[in-house]
């Protein structure tokens, strides 16, 4: 079923979603109290964010080196036919990989390009072997290993000044 379109949002909207996306533990009344409305009202809004899509998961961020995934690699795979039909069993793949943090259809050269999170080379070997060179359709793939993190995020930048 699809989901209901989105919501016109208004600065009271913005600012709940600011907040959230901080800080989605954040208790409503607080959040109430910062952007000025009641906490029935807050919780009304959120709930509409949520049954629209506009909130399509509230979720830890978990740190994956002290969970012992140290290892993040971008992968950018180049297939042969582009077609749905073609690629249907390598996305599907990728959907079920848990490993696979992000993945995106992309213009340029590559068809797509992996976020991949995993323990260790030996770890990534594997998933590259079932996922990837098993594959008549992959025409290959590169890899490069993240050497740090600058950033780590998902925040969507919003508009500012929207009318309430």
């Amino acid at each position: 079923m699809p989901l209901p379109a989105s919501p016109p949002l208004d600065r009271f909207d913005l600012a709940i979603l600011d907040i959230l996306q901080r800080d989605n533990t954040m208790p409503q009344r607080a959040i109430a109290q910062a952007v000025h409305l009641s906490a029935p009202a807050v919780q009304r809004r959120i709930q509409r964010l949520r049954e629209s899509g506009v909130i399509r998961a509230e979720v830890a961020v978990l740190d994956a080196v002290k969970l012992g995934r140290p290892l993040t690699l971008t992968v950018e795979v180049h297939v042969h036919d582009e077609h749905p039909l073609r690629t249907a069993a390598l996305r599907e793949r990728i959907a079920a990989e848990p490993a696979v943090q992000q993945c995106y259809a992309i213009t340029g050269e590559a068809d797509y390009l992996l976020i991949i999170n995993v323990a260790s080379m030996a770890d990534y070997d594997a998933l590259a072997e079932r996922m990837l060179r098993g594959d008549d359709n992959v025409r290959r793939f590169r890899t490069s290993v993240a050497l740090g993190c600058l950033k780590l995020g998902l925040q969507v930048p919003l508009p500012q000044g929207a009318p309430a």
